[in-house]
């Protein structure tokens, strides 16, 4: 899927139209908390900025935070496949270059090809 591969970008955006309603699993992790943390990043990633902003890195800092295990780290990941799959024009090496441009690894790698069960 690669709308969900543009999970980082795309949850951003997409997570936080439904976050509201997603309940977070063991209470600890919710796509609205995905989707605060990777929204200042869609400018990023669609290319309309050149670089990730300051707020985009401190969101990215933010979600490696967040996920604690197995489970909290696939809910996560899916959050973010649902988001990206709701934003058009998503740039492949971008979403997943964009932890490394922050100084920021992720739990799980960004592309829009990633499957979150692996």
């Amino acid at each position: 899927m690669k709308g969900a591969a543009a999970v980082a970008m795309v949850v951003v955006a997409g997570c936080l139209l439904a976050a509201a309603a997603v309940t977070a699993v063991d209470g600890a992790v919710t796509c609205g908390d995905v989707d605060a943390s990777l929204l200042p990043c869609v400018a990023y990633l669609t290319g309309k900025a050149a670089a990730p902003s300051g707020e985009c890195c401190a969101g990215v800092r933010h979600l490696r935070t967040l996920p604690v295990g197995t489970a909290e780290r696939r809910f996560a990941c899916d959050c973010v496949k649902k988001a990206a799959a709701r934003f058009k024009g998503l740039n492949g090496d971008a979403i997943r270059d964009l932890p490394a441009k922050c100084a920021a690894p992720l739990p799980f790698p960004l592309s829009l090809d990633f499957d979150c069960n692996t």
